[in-house]
């Protein structure tokens, strides 16, 4: 096992899920909508790497909807009406934790020397209402979250992982990242000199150039690497 000044979490498919069923919030949206669906949870997910900085949420949809309809050849005139019903029946505090991920942060408490960083590629506003639902809005010491307009792009631009540890005061090569994103927080946190632990989320296709330091199908394995 490995000690860390600092330990860093990523927080959606990382910590907690959503207990929404992605399937059917997807199918309410285009009912509501009034267009006949033309993509599915995973066509949303292949394509989000790809997708340009958002400012707000609603641009983030807007851009997540017009690049799956454009891969369908839909008229990508429909992604201002579904990102707007998207957000609509979407519910953020409708989350909980991932299996072993509320071990894994009293744990990380208790190993890492310096403190605790959150860097989640999300709006403080949405994220935030995550943390309070679970509990854990008080956990971290530093929270890095999407503000663009602030320069902090979403990972695996450098700035969000830089934030966290200059207020951690922590070097790159004593500190960690975990993370289910191979593009965005494994990437990321190479790049910056982080060491990192992949989480699977065991679906099919997530696999990429990337290489984690760490390799964890859950979470309640975390134990074994710090």
């Amino acid at each position: 096992m490995a000690a860390y000044d600092a330990i860093c979490f990523d927080l959606d498919a990382t910590l907690c899920e959503s207990t929404q069923d992605p399937t059917t919030l997807l199918e309410s949206t285009f009912e509501r909508a009034g267009y006949e669906p033309f993509c599915t949870p995973a066509d949303l997910r292949t394509v989000v790497p790809d997708l340009p900085t958002a400012e707000t949420d609603r641009e983030f949809y807007e851009h997540l909807f017009t690049a799956v309809a454009d891969r369908a050849g839909v008229d990508t005139d429909v992604a201002p009406a579904l990102a707007a019903e998207y957000l609509a029946v979407q519910d953020p505090t409708a989350v909980d934790f991932r299996p072993g991920a509320k071990a894994a942060l009293e744990h990380a408490r208790d190993r890492s020397r310096v403190g605790l960083g959150l860097i989640t590629n999300g709006g403080r506003k949405t994220q935030t209402r995550k943390l309070q639902a679970l509990g854990i809005a008080d956990a971290f010491d530093v929270r890095v979250f999407t503000d663009p307009s602030a320069g902090i792009h979403p990972k695996p631009n450098a700035a969000p992982f830089e934030h966290a540890l200059t207020d951690l005061s922590v070097a790159p090569d004593a500190a960690i990242h975990v993370g289910d994103s191979l593009h965005a927080d494994i990437a990321g946190a190479n790049a910056m000199g982080l060491d990192s632990a992949w989480l699977d989320p065991g679906r099919e296709g997530a696999t990429g150039e990337h290489e984690p330091t760490y390799e964890l199908a859950s979470l309640e394995a975390f134990e074994t690497i710090v």
